[in-house]
């Protein structure tokens, strides 16, 4: 039986930052919590403009993230609005517009750090560009 490769939570977070951005996710962003709870080390939130949108970020992420393990539990997949990814040690909330700014877990969460996402992983602003 072969290892399957193993990535860091800070690592496994950028990861799922730049699967969500394949699939041309809105404000995403990576909060580090783990000094503020112990839930997980990291959030990840991002944004898609319809339901099939955000559908489709959480499935780019799924599979993205397959050769590092499972997802531990996936909320909300089918309805599209708010899909909840948890590896553990990092969470992604993926995000129907309207319902981000509801919610607001931007703010809920303002005293965390954000990590920058390397600049190959964005999309916005990058014309021409693309998979």
């Amino acid at each position: 039986m072969q290892d399957k490769p193993t990535l860091t939570p800070q690592e496994r977070a950028l990861q799922c930052a730049r699967f969500a951005l394949d699939k041309k996710a809105l404000d995403v962003k990576v909060m580090e919590i783990r000094r503020l709870t112990s839930i997980a080390d990291y959030l990840v939130l991002a944004t898609g403009r319809s339901d099939k949108q955000a559908q489709a970020i959480a499935d780019s992420v799924k599979k993205g993230l397959k050769p590092y393990g499972k997802a531990l539990d996936v909320e909300g997949l089918n309805e599209g609005n708010w899909i909840v990814i948890d590896y553990g040690d990092v969470i992604v909330h993926v995000f129907r517009e309207e319902l981000r700014g509801y919610y607001d877990l931007d703010e809920l969460w303002a005293e965390a750090p954000l990590l920058e996402i390397p600049a190959e992983y964005l999309w916005e602003g990058k014309e021409g560009h693309g998979a």
